[in-house]
């Protein structure tokens, strides 16, 4: 019955949360197509390693400018209209872009643009749980999730066009294909979502007071941030976090290819195979995750990833059934770590203040990774392994921050126990 339990969330979903999940799959589809194919495209288009590694930065160091604003954009105008203005731009505009491109200029500027997805990344999250119950929120997070996983099952087409018809080609058509189905899903959920109950009380409360009056407020925040050890641990996880799948999202694809020889075409596959693990981890285990009990899955999830990581390193050529066994590791891994730490996110903040203090959380967390692209653009073109090196220590950190928690805890339990320490 445990297992059901996702899908009776599912079908009993209202207002926003149900319109957010139903319409996921216009904009998880094409993108779950040409997403592991984009660096691919790039190199192919003449774009180096190093400027790889530089696009990456760019869309960081405007993700960062995009994220501070985030907050005070979303609760100035509401959650419903900063979605909809702010999701055409940040992937209408590109999606085009990016289908027409020729050079890294091109690029550059897609990614540039690309950056304010940040400011949806805070108000389509706020849309999505503020009127939810609690303790849905995990099922919720696990729904969207699926979303993309389900949608990563068409991955395989796009290599059996790239391998018909050629990388460059393939790619751009589906890129048109992105532009027109996530400009459908971004007017259907504006028509049928309404705005939140906490996003009307801080249109309510702001609407007398000019944006730069609420970024001076961001003082007061940032200190309400840092008296709160909850949300100064989420924070370094999702650094880690953030690193690590900014370098495999831009780099996997590039070692797969370039260093163990696999054929573009089953850079689809692969995705997909990756999928099918993370979705059963979703519908059978997961569900029965405790967001309070969080701490032993999540160390079990770096040390997945830890060992993924590893495997990419030390495969030779050739050897499909290596990188297969490495994604089943992530898939594994990921599925543990993620929804977590996107409930963590939601239910550490202060609820009044929740648009704002995610804004400067995911400024910091995005300006710390801003530099990390550029430097794996110019480990990668040194040694295709150097990324991925970088991520395992960057994964050690994680797992030590996690392990760490969990043992103070457990002083501080012993404590209030009265028990000698």
């Amino acid at each position: 019955m445990k297992n059901l339990h996702m899908f009776k969330t599912l079908l009993s979903l209202r207002g926003n949360p149900r319109v957010c999940i139903y319409t996921e799959p216009l904009f998880t589809i094409p993108f779950s197509l040409f997403i592991p194919y984009a660096s691919l495209y790039m190199l192919a288009l003449g774009v180096t390693k190093i400027q790889l590694g530089h696009i990456i930065t760019i869309g960081m160091v405007s993700q960062v400018i995009f994220s501070l604003l985030g907050g005070v954009i979303t609760d100035k105008l509401g959650r419903k209209k900063t979605t909809f203005i702010f999701d055409m731009m940040s992937w209408g505009i590109p999606t085009f872009i990016w289908a027409i491109s020729s050079s890294y200029i091109y690029f550059a500027v897609a990614a540039a643009i690309n950056g304010v997805l940040r400011i949806t990344a805070n108000s389509w999250t706020c849309l999505l749980v503020e009127d939810a119950e609690e303790n849905k929120l995990v099922s919720i997070f696990s729904w969207i999730q699926i979303s993309g996983l389900a949608a990563a099952f068409f991955s395989p087409l796009t290599g059996l066009f790239v391998k018909n018809y050629d990388l460059i080609p393939t790619i751009r058509v589906i890129y048109f294909i992105a532009f027109v189905s996530m400009m459908i899903k971004f007017i259907i959920l504006n028509v049928v979502s309404n705005e939140t109950k906490t996003g009307l009380k801080r249109m309510e409360e702001t609407k007398n007071s000019s944006y730069i009056e609420l970024l001076s407020g961001y003082g007061k925040i940032f200190k309400l941030i840092l008296t709160n050890p909850k949300t100064i641990f989420t924070v370094a996880i999702l650094v880690v976090l953030n690193i690590v799948v900014t370098i495999n999202g831009t780099f996997w694809s590039v070692i797969v290819t370039e260093r163990v020889h696999i054929p573009n075409e089953y850079i689809g596959v692969l995705t997909a195979i990756k999928s099918i693990f993370m979705l059963f981890m979703f519908l059978v285990i997961i569900p029965k995750l405790n967001i309070n009990r969080f701490k032993m899955p999540m160390l079990f999830g770096f040390l997945l990833l830890f060992i993924s990581q590893c495997v990419i390193i030390t495969t030779p050529q050739n050897q499909f059934f290596l990188i297969v066994g490495s994604i089943i590791l992530e898939a594994l891994s990921f599925s543990l770590i993620n929804p977590l730490m996107d409930s963590l996110q939601v239910v550490m903040v202060d609820k009044a203040e929740r648009a704002r203090i995610m804004g400067i959380v995911y400024t910091v967390v995005i300006l710390i990774t801003a530099p990390f692209g550029s430097i794996a653009g110019y480990l990668s073109n040194i040694d295709l392994r150097l990324p991925f090196v970088l991520n395992l220590i960057l994964i050690a950190i994680g797992f030590i921050l996690v392990f760490t928690t969990i043992h103070q805890d457990k002083m501080t339990n012993m404590t209030a126990r009265g028990d000698d320490i």
